[in-house]
């Protein structure tokens, strides 16, 4: 079998882009790909060119279902270790999906003092596949980690709710405090967006929706970055993303999006009390 990387332009916007929107798939040989080919050798090439990744196994950890009960909604947890980190600052984070049809599912970026990367969001998976987390380190270092996860069907699987009905929500947000951990735990944003990937029919029509998805997500607290996320298809229709705050924050938070139509939607809470 062999892979071959080309550039998506089906769903690049903009050139700075281009990073994220890096590959596309095209599997070249006489029988469809099995759960056992193995591309990320490939992607990995094409994603950082000449870049050695090592294994980031000793401080972080990736959680996923193991067989996932929805294959468009697979939640998606990269914790890290700040014992066992041994001075690494994560600069950014990448999730790839290996097998879905644009394999970056999103990026994250972090402030230079950010203390405790762990993030969570939810991904589509279209078959089984291998998921990658790779970190880059403030001084160039690459980190993976990567878990199976068993599902099929998520890239074209039908929308919760038909092109109009989700006209009516699009772009509402809201902050949630995830309890256990008190004050200092982690927060989620929810934010109502169909994430089209161009791939779904319309039940009604039954002509395809076009591509519709989240291109930027940056989460703020008293104006000072927080996380900055580079979406994708790939992400779940009503995206949701996990993060910690600096310990001690007391500010508000204050969050902006922008999609692939140059929508853009705001909103800003006070932060949560702990449950």
């Amino acid at each position: 079998m062999k892979l071959v990387i080309r550039p998506v332009t089906r769903y690049a916007a903009k050139p700075w882009r281009m990073r994220l929107l890096l590959v596309a798939i095209g599997l070249l040989c006489s029988a469809p790909a099995g759960a056992d080919d193995d591309l990320w050798p490939d992607l990995k090439e094409a994603l950082f060119p000449g870049q050695t990744i090592v294994s980031g196994a000793s401080f972080m950890h990736l959680t996923a279902p193991e067989r996932a009960y929805d294959a468009a909604v697979v939640p998606v947890q990269i914790d890290f270790d700040a014992a066992r980190m041994d001075g690494v600052k994560v600069r950014s984070l990448t999730l790839i999906v290996d097998k879905n049809p644009v394999p970056v599912a999103a990026v994250f970026h972090y402030p230079t003092d950010n203390l405790d990367p762990s993030v969570g969001t939810r991904v589509r998976v279209n078959e089984y596949t291998n998921v990658h987390a790779v970190a880059e380190a403030t001084d160039g270092r690459l980190f993976e980690i990567a878990v199976f996860v068993k599902a099929a069907g998520g890239c074209s699987a039908p929308a919760n709710k038909a092109p109009g009905e989700a006209e009516a929500h699009r772009g509402e947000m809201r902050l949630k405090r995830l309890a256990e951990e008190g004050r200092d735990g982690p927060l989620e944003i929810l934010i109502r967006h169909p994430n089209f990937t161009g791939m779904q029919m319309d039940q009604l029509t039954r002509n395809y929706i076009p591509a519709d998805y989240l291109e930027t997500i940056d989460i703020r607290s008293g104006g000072k970055l927080v996380l900055s996320v580079e979406g994708n298809i790939s992400l779940s229709e009503n995206p949701a993303i996990q993060f910690r705050l600096p310990t001690g924050e007391r500010g508000g938070i204050e969050v902006g999006v922008k999609d692939s139509n140059g929508r853009s939607y705001q909103a800003a809470w006070p932060i949560p009390p702990a449950s």
